[in-house]
């Protein structure tokens, strides 16, 4: 790899990992009233959809571990690490375990990622507070996912259908 290729995908990482910190500082700025504490949108799972369609499994997962990294040592703590961590991971592992078998869309494998993060959160959940009783709470984050992947799905076909990486 030449000096300016290696440059210049050090600034894509750059840009997308910066693109990525800056909706998930949006989300934070618009707090959803529902009755499950903790559901948001995902904005910053448009860029690692969108990375993982155009640039790959493996940049992907960097673009997402830095983002929440930083994110953490920005605006979080400990707690908001082993949630964020725990959904992205989770979240990444089924997109890209669905991607390779062709058989879902871009759209199914945004509502897999959406639904498998808030399942991520909650086991995590479960094991800090040491109780199975946030399983209630399931169904209601599981309906929160699917939306919000529709929605992220849905923004992610258009981006990598447009914007050339």
């Amino acid at each position: 790899m030449t000096a300016g290729k290696a440059s210049r995908e050090l600034a894509r990482f750059a840009l997308l990992v910066a693109l990525a910190m800056v909706l998930s500082w949006l989300e934070s700025m618009v707090p959803l009233s529902l009755a499950v504490p903790g559901v948001k949108l995902g904005l910053a799972n448009l860029v690692v959809i969108s990375a993982l369609y155009k640039m790959g499994p493996r940049q992907a997962a960097v673009i997402s571990l830095v983002r929440v990294l930083l994110v953490t040592f920005t605006f979080g703590n400990a707690f908001s690490f082993a949630y964020s961590l725990a959904g992205a991971a989770l979240s990444l592992l089924v997109m890209l375990l669905l991607r390779r078998t062709g058989k879902f869309s871009l759209l199914g494998v945004s509502i897999a990622g959406g639904v498998c993060h808030n399942i991520g959160q909650i086991l995590v959940a479960m094991a800090v507070l040491g109780t199975a009783d946030l399983l209630w709470y399931l169904p209601a984050l599981l309906a929160a996912g699917t939306a919000a992947g529709v929605c992220i799905g849905a923004a992610a076909a258009l981006v990598t259908a447009r914007v050339k990486f």
